[in-house]
């Protein structure tokens, strides 16, 4: 249950139009099934120190990257990928928060695995782009 009202009505930013939810389940006091409607104010609120743990890493991150990177970055800004990147309005925390365009990836639950087997396929081509490995795509002695 906890899961449906994250991906429903969960969010790390004010939506546009704030929503409720109806959560089903048994209540610990008196043991009995109850229903009890909340909003995504509250979710928010709920979550908000991992999304604040997501920003304040975000963050370290970028104070640790070279200049060029950082440059890169404010050119290009910052892809999110994987499910969190699926909570409503973390793109736009993050943007407000870092002053960098910030937007989630097409596809965001495989982009990641797909791009890894495209490599995977052309290992030649892309070898230059890993990290740790040498021309053979074996770890260096």
């Amino acid at each position: 249950m906890a899961e449906q009202v994250k991906i429903t009505i969960g969010s790390a930013y004010p939506l546009p139009n704030e929503k409720t939810f109806t959560v089903r389940g048994r209540n610990l006091v008196t043991g009995l099934p109850e229903s009890l409607e909340i909003s995504s104010v509250e979710v928010r609120e709920a979550i908000s120190g991992s999304v604040q743990v997501i920003v304040d890493t975000v963050k370290d991150a970028l104070d640790e990257s070279p200049p060029e990177i950082v440059s890169d970055l404010m050119e290009i800004g910052i892809c999110l990928a994987g499910g969190g990147s699926m909570l409503q309005g973390l793109s736009e925390r993050l943007s407000d928060e870092l002053n960098l365009r910030v937007w989630v990836a097409e596809d965001p639950l495989t982009c990641v695995a797909r791009g890894a087997g495209m490599i995977l396929e052309d290992l030649d081509r892309f070898n230059d782009f890993l990290v740790g490995l040498d021309r053979t795509g074996s770890r260096p002695a």
